[in-house]
């Protein structure tokens, strides 16, 4: 089985320069030159800026230009974190943004971005889900400042413009949108790289792997996203079966690559992740479950749920079901194609639990009892659900999460 080709699509470039490899962080004065900053204020996490010299090395390439250090970016991007972090940044004037650190703190550097320039209340800012209608992101006009992106794991968050923010009031989270804020500039510094523990490795590169392996259920594609998408998932298998190779950076670079090559697959016209039911359900439980239960990561989420997600739900997208099952070199034409789904939920099954990842929903160490509040989050998640088709059938999709368990 092959995707029907389409040569009907529209493709979308963003200006960005990219530094890889030793000594790549070199490069950052060279960058506040070219875009003519004077304040760099640095947005980190604490583990990298007290456990690493990560931050100290910044400090010191960017000399006098360096404007000032926010190191208390949380996991899961806290609304309180980055209101603080925003008010520093703005006492420092900065005029630019360095995010260091993976998906929480890149998304917590455009979050700050937006709250620095959009002089309204926060409500306004976010997007809003109005009583059976489809959710609106709201336009934000204002000029941001630049943002630059220093990866310490690989993560899709690295190129893109929104970003969701955790509320412990609020039983969703809160998502901004903008286009402004996609970095000007990327650095993949081998140093800067290998301060990420296993642990943080494991967890961004099963998730970097999921996508890749969902992106391969497109059931058409253009000539653009298609060899992205290709390339892609062969760097993110090379990257999960390598991911702990001790001291070696090249498996790093190669998940880095994969989610940078799935986010230009997305702007050369390939498929986002709303196009597929199962991709839609699992993304939208995964970062309800994330968000609401700090010591889940995403890579952990996405392993639980996908193989039994699959097995309910991949029945309403058949063929893509059997383009992933045969991506994953488990399906070949001839086969069935009602047994694509149960074929690639077994390998799926295979592949996280080599790797150490549960593959269910039991195996996060999460009370059941939770379960009503992850729904509720799910159904109001912009990426998974513009439409909010999700409402129409919250009572199935319970039964789904259930049978996770």
């Amino acid at each position: 089985m092959r995707p029907t080709y389409t040569n009907t699509f529209s493709a979308t470039s963003y200006p960005l320069r990219l530094h890889s490899g030793e000594g790549a962080l070199e490069q950052l004065p060279t960058e506040l030159k070219r875009l003519k900053a004077q304040r760099a204020f640095i947005l980190s996490g604490r583990t990298v800026a007290r456990q690493t010299d990560l931050i100290k090395r910044m400090v010191a390439l960017l000399g006098e230009h360096c404007a000032g250090v926010f190191d208390e970016m949380d996991k899961d991007t806290s609304l309180d974190c980055v209101v603080r972090a925003a008010a520093a940044a703005e006492a420092a004037q900065a005029d630019l943004l360095i995010s260091v650190g993976a998906g929480s703190v890149t998304q917590g550097a455009r979050v700050v971005a937006i709250l620095m320039a959009e002089k309204r209340p926060i409500e306004t800012l976010i997007t809003q889900y109005p009583p059976n209608a489809p959710a609106i992101s709201p336009k934000l006009l204002a000029r941001k400042v630049p943002i630059i992106n220093v990866l310490t794991a690989a993560t899709s968050a690295q190129n893109r413009g929104g970003a969701g923010v955790k509320d412990p009031k609020r039983d969703h989270r809160m998502e901004f949108f903008d286009p402004k804020t996609r970095p000007v500039a990327l650095f993949w510094d081998h140093d800067a790289l290998m301060t990420a523990p296993l642990s943080l490795i494991r967890t961004t590169t099963v998730s970097v792997y999921w996508r890749s392996m969902i992106n391969l259920g497109a059931p058409s594609m253009g000539p653009l996203a298609e060899g992205d998408r290709l390339q892609a998932f062969r760097l993110a298998q090379y990257a999960l079966e390598n991911w702990q190779v001790v001291g070696e950076v090249t498996p790093r670079i190669a998940a880095c690559t994969a989610a940078f090559l799935q986010n230009r697959d997305a702007d050369e016209g390939g498929m986002r992740i709303a196009k597929n039911w199962v991709s839609r359900v699992v993304y939208a439980f995964a970062t309800a479950i994330f968000q609401q239960h700090a010591q889940v990561g995403q890579g952990e989420a996405n392993a639980a749920l996908t193989p039994m997600v699959m097995r309910q739900l991949g029945g309403r997208d058949p063929q893509s079901m059997a383009l992933i099952a045969q991506g994953l070199g488990v399906w070949r034409d001839g086969d069935p194609l009602e047994s694509a789904s149960e074929k690639a939920a077994c390998e799926l099954e295979r592949v996280f639990l080599s790797v150490g990842m549960p593959i269910r929903v039991s195996g996060l160490n999460i009370p059941r009892e939770s379960f009503p509040a992850i729904l509720n989050n799910a159904l109001k998640n912009f990426n998974a659900d513009p439409k909010r088709e999700f409402e129409k059938e919250k009572d199935y999709l319970m039964g789904v999460l259930e049978n996770c368990w």
